[in-house]
Formats: C-alpha cells, structure tokens, sequence
C-alpha cells in the first residue's frame, strides 16, 4: 500500500488498521478527529479542546500536554543535545521520529499519503489530515479569545497569541540584532537578508526570490494577470489578499491606526511606520547603489536612480507607451505599477490618478500649489521636486556631462537630452505627428509649435 517497512508483524498490522484501513471508531465531536482507542480521544479531547497541559518545565515554566513533549523540549532546549545524526547530510535532531520523518522526506522524497481530493502528497500523515481539515473542508477549529481570530491549527494558534498578543519575538539575530517571534522566519531573514540567497527564479522574467510563495505569487498576479480578491465596496480586484484589506482600510474606511511616537504622522499600514521611522528619524540607507556606492533609504528611490543615472542602454520596450528599460523584471514593474496597477490615489482638483499616494502628493504640490520647495545654495532657483535640484547643481554648477554619445562623443549633463540626441540625429527618428497634416517632427516641442503657429 505504502512501501514502509516494519520490523515486527505486529506493528505492521497496526500500522495497516490505523493507517490504510482506518479503523478508528471513537470519532470526537467536536473536530471529527477519529482514534483507535477511547483513551487517545479522552487523552485528545484534555489536551485539545480542553486545553490542559499537565506536565510543566521546571526550568521555563512551559507547560505540556504530553510527557514525552515535556521530556523532548527538556533534553534539546535545556540541554542543547540533538543525540540522533543523518548519515546523509549529518543534520542532526533532538528525537529519533523526527530524524526518521526527515530521512523519509528529504533523502528518499518519499509522499506516501495521497489527498483524495487534489492528488497533492504528503510525507506524514498528520500533515495529509490537516491539509484535509483545514483546505477541503475549510475548518476552523482554534479560536483567539483576544480577537477571535480563528485558525486551522493549533500551532498557529500558538504563534498569533505569542506574537501579536504578548509581543513575544524570542528568536533574536546575531548578525543585526533583529528580533522574531518564529524560528522559521529568523532562519528565512537569516538567509535571505545576510547571506543574500534568492534561490526561487521565475522561468518567465527571470526575477529571483528568497521565497518560493513569493515566486508562486508573482507568477501568479504578474504573469497570469489573476486578481482572486475583489472589494465588496467598489468592485476593485487585487492579486494579493493583504493589498485587499489595506485598501478597504484605509480607502474605504480612512483609517491610520499606525501613529509615529515621534513626529504623529500617521499611517494606514505598519510596514509603512517602520519605514517612515527607519529612513527619517533614524537616518538609514540600506539600500546601495552597485554601480557608484550611493545610499538610499528606499529600495524605490534606488531603482530610479539606477533607471535614470546608469541606465543608457534600454533594449526592453513597453508596447503601451514606448518607454524602454534596461531590464526585463524593469519593464515588467513599469507595466504592472502604471499601466495595469491600481490608482487608487485620485486627485480632487484634476481627476488625475495615481497608483502610489507620495506621488498624489507631490503632484498636488508641485502642480497645483506650484511649490517649490528645493532652493539651490548657489544659486537660490527653486525646483519643486528634489531630483531636479541635484541634476542643476550637477550640470549647471559643477559642470559636469557624464552621458557621452558613443557615435560622435558629443557629451551631455541630462540623460534624457542624451538619449532624445541619439533617437532625432542617429536614428534619425521622428515619432510626433501631427493630427492634422501629418507632418513629422523629432521633439514634441517642435510639434506644438507647429500647431500653435501654423494651424
């Protein structure tokens, strides 16, 4: 039925009338979990839904539903010893079933429950019964007595009222001091934060991820185009079920719960504080240029600066609007961010929209409050946005054209007079028509004046 070997007869029949052949008849009435004796149903029935754990630390004070639970936590917490080694890989465990569970599904890859339902495998059996309970039939069974949040297991359970309820983070980093409330997502920061690891590549855009769900999601959403989760207010669809309630929340319902302790601006979004307080009361930059060193606070505000500073040669362009980029995962970002993205920030004064509120914001600012708010020490102009400024004191003070024409070396301060020069002179390319006799020009400006002065 299912390969596995036994070294006694008797083993091998209890394994074929609990396993295969389900011979269970005591059934618990509260989650329908069914056990071959009436003891392992009480015994469930005191440690699940009861809640009881009889068997307390007396090192930590953690309590146990089960003895050989409080017996094993004792000998690899307390005691550090991990006695049962891999002979494969030589990772080592503090109990013999899970170095067994271990041999079985990472070196042999054995699956051997099958859901009957989607065909998916598994290598233990209790994971086969929670993916039953908890996908095909949707169940609930644990629920928070803080906010009555409701889980399919009671691991999960666990971890929510520890993390969110007590603020436990027990799992700190050695390398930058950060704290996490699972071991799981220390060893995942751990390895995708320090060591750099993106070992999930997407075989269509060739993206990398540190996480094989965000790979999954990003083919997903960007590749298939699928939005499963759909407002209920204004019908607007979202790839992610977490963008979903963020919009409800704070579109729908205004709401920003999230107040800084140290200037009381307030966000719709935690991540967002955490950045806010990150970049400006702190000061960080984690992110760095590769190519000229130079710090960022936002990962945003390095892309662009590498789209606009060092990318000259742009072979991927959008078929929507013409904007070519450097790399493919670039292109893939601009279409998906401005041409199918949600803009969700529209403009009360021109009905413009945006998909990303600070540029509402500045768009507000700078074109109908005509703000300027960046002076240049030298030569007092004002521009209303910060980039502008360092491109004038760049050109016009410091004099420096770092865009040279490979073709006639003729040189350039702005990257985007350097790349209009080789598109009109080399290219000899005239993309603007106009729409009424469809005479060709090279620069836009040249078409207006056209129109303004001849038609």
């Amino acid at each position: 039925m299912c390969a596995k070997r036994f070294d006694t007869k008797q083993s091998l029949l209890l394994h074929i009338n609990t396993i295969h052949q389900s011979h269970k008849d005591f059934a618990c009435d509260k989650c329908l979990e069914k056990f071959r004796k009436k003891s392992q149903l009480l015994f469930h029935l005191k440690t699940v839904h009861k809640g009881r754990k009889d068997y307390g630390c007396d090192r930590c004070e953690k309590k146990f539903g089960y003895k050989q639970h409080l017996l094993v936590h004792q000998k690899t917490v307390h005691e550090g010893r991990k006695d049962f080694v891999c002979d494969a890989c030589e990772k080592k465990f503090g109990d013999q079933s899970n170095l067994r569970n271990h041999q079985k599904t990472v070196h042999e890859d054995r699956k051997d429950y099958l859901c009957d339902k989607c065909e998916r495998k598994f290598g233990q059996i209790s994971h086969l019964i929670v993916h039953q309970k908890t996908v095909h039939e949707g169940r609930k069974d644990f629920g928070c007595d803080q906010c009555e949040k409701k889980f399919g297991e009671k691991s999960k359970l666990n971890k929510h009222q520890k993390t969110v309820h007590e603020g436990r983070k027990d799992y700190a980093c050695d390398k930058c001091k950060k704290k996490f409330g699972v071991k799981s997502t220390l060893l995942l920061h751990d390895k995708t934060v320090h060591e750099g690891r993106k070992d999930f590549t997407c075989d269509k855009c060739e993206k990398k991820f540190g996480h094989k769900w965000l790979l999954l999601t990003h083919q997903k959403t960007i590749h298939e185009g699928r939005k499963d989760f759909t407002c209920n207010m204004c019908d607007k669809k979202f790839g992610y079920k977490h963008t979903l309630l963020l919009h409800q929340k704070t579109i729908h319902e205004g709401r920003k719960d999230y107040a800084c302790d140290r200037c009381k601006k307030k966000f719709g979004d935690k991540s967002n504080l955490r950045k806010h307080q990150k970049v400006i009361h702190e000061g960080r930059k984690d992110y760095t240029c590769d190519k000229c060193e130079k710090k960022f606070g936002h990962k945003f505000s390095l892309y662009f600066h590498q789209q606009m500073i060092h990318e000259s040669s742009k072979d991927y362009a959008c078929n929507a609007c013409k904007k070519t980029f450097g790399q493919k995962s670039d292109l893939f970002k601009h279409q998906k961010i401005v041409h199918e993205g949600p803009k969700d920030y529209p403009c009360d004064k021109c009905e413009k929209k945006f998909g990303r509120k600070w540029i509402l914001v500045t768009h507000q600012k700078t074109v109908h409050e005509n703000r300027k708010d960046y002076v240049c020490d030298k030569c007092e102009k004002k521009f209303g946005h910060k980039l502008c400024l360092l491109y004038h004191q760049k050109t016009i003070h410091e004099g420096r054209k770092d865009y040279v024409c490979d073709k006639c070396e003729k040189k350039f301060g702005y990257l985007s007079n350097f790349r209009r020069h080789q598109r009109t002179v080399h290219e000899g390319r005239k993309d603007f028509v106009c729409d009424k006799c469809e005479k060709k020009f090279s620069q836009k400006p040249n078409l207006l004046v056209h129109q303004r002065t001849v038609h």
